[in-house]
């Protein structure tokens, strides 16, 4: 469970013991949507980058290969390899990014496959059931994330949709860990704050689910089409209403400078594809802002992507040469600039965690929010 270790304003340093090891707060979990990280990553190749929490997407998986093979095979820490903490996300985020192919109703969600457009129910039970039977070691209540902006009648009704969905999340899930086939009795439940940008419904959401005493809390539905600044101000007015004894997570955020900011107003825990999807494009982090390695200037750069990084990739390979393999279409340029994206949000998250040891974030946080994201 949560343990809180120290606070600066807002900013919290803590811990997060889990019956697959414990990792230090604020974190940032690599997504691995399938089991594995895009751009030929391992579990492996994880730890090699100091990786603490993986995360993989309960919807995708379900789909493919199907999570009563991954059960009969052990459950999604043995099918993968990976040793760690393991989050499964719900299906929810489904519910908006496939919004063509779905329908909506009290007891949950009529999906179309998007690989070969069978139909597909998911509703809290049946997430929750899909979940145990991967065996993660946090499971993500099923909710709706509304799309922004979104009409206030409607995200009411969403928001109440979706905490009658979280009770019944929670009384599977207690079904679930008391039978004796399953995969981890020790699976958690982290329920999802909703409300869109209204703070109101944010608020009384998150009185709501709080009394519901879950083993974690997500901010969920913001960083999907609104401007930063709202997603700063919505976080700062549901911080003060969310458990201080819970962690705390953001949903799919984000860049450097969203997770300072978001590490500066009380969240312990982030998640996003962007630092790999970028890397598949040639787009990498550095700590002078972000290059894009097709450039022609790189054409003959014999510095690694950022010398003051010590990733496996800067420390054998130049910016030439990487540019050179995203030119020829290998393969490994994209394993080589993912390698280098997750080792750089990691090191970022042990540069957090140590500024707020050392009583020092404040300084960290206007030396780096607007630098780390600026494009050169």
């Amino acid at each position: 469970m949560y343990n809180l270790i120290l606070t600066e304003g807002s900013a919290r340093r803590g811990e997060f013991n889990t019956v697959h090891g414990t990792f230090q707060t604020p974190a940032f979990m690599n997504v691995a949507t399938c089991g594995a990280i895009k751009g030929g990553l391992s579990s492996e190749d994880l730890e090699n980058i100091n990786c603490q929490v993986m995360l993989s997407n309960t919807y995708h998986l379900h789909v493919r290969p199907g999570d009563g093979l991954i059960k009969e095979m052990g459950g999604l820490h043995k099918f993968t390899g990976w040793s760690g903490p393991i989050l499964t996300d719900s299906g929810g985020f489904q519910v908006f990014s496939l919004a063509g192919l779905r329908k909506i109703k009290e007891e949950g969600v009529y999906f179309q496959s998007h690989v070969d457009g069978r139909h597909i129910f998911m509703g809290p039970e049946q997430s929750m059931q899909i979940q145990s039977n991967l065996g993660s070691t946090i499971a993500m209540a099923f909710d709706e994330c509304v799309e922004n902006p979104a009409e206030y009648r409607y995200a009411k009704e969403s928001c109440e949709r979706t905490v009658r969905w979280l009770k019944r999340c929670k009384a599977e899930m207690q079904r679930l860990n008391s039978l004796p086939y399953t995969v981890n009795k020790n699976q958690l439940l982290f329920g999802i704050n909703q409300g869109c940008t209204y703070e109101d419904l944010r608020i009384e959401n998150m009185k709501q689910i709080a009394e519901l005493d879950l083993d974690g809390y997500a901010i969920g539905g913001l960083a999907v089409g609104e401007p930063k600044e709202e997603m700063y101000r919505i976080i700062s007015e549901v911080e003060p209403y969310m458990p201080k004894d819970k962690i705390r997570y953001l949903m799919g955020v984000g860049t450097p400078g969203n997770i300072i900011e978001g590490v500066y107003r009380g969240v312990d825990l982030f998640d996003c594809v962007m630092p790999s999807r970028n890397a598949r494009h040639g787009h990498l982090f550095t700590s002078d802002g972000i290059i894009n390695i097709n450039n022609k200037k790189y054409e003959k750069d014999p510095l690694p992507i950022d010398p003051e990084c010590s990733c496996p990739t800067c420390c054998k390979f130049s910016r030439a040469y990487l540019r050179h393999l995203f030119k020829a279409g290998e393969m490994l340029a994209m394993r080589l600039a993912v390698i280098h994206n997750l080792w750089f949000y990691n090191n970022l998250m042990s540069e957090i965690r140590l500024a707020l040891d050392e009583g020092r974030y404040e300084e960290f946080r206007n030396e780096n929010v607007d630098r780390l994201d600026r494009r050169i």
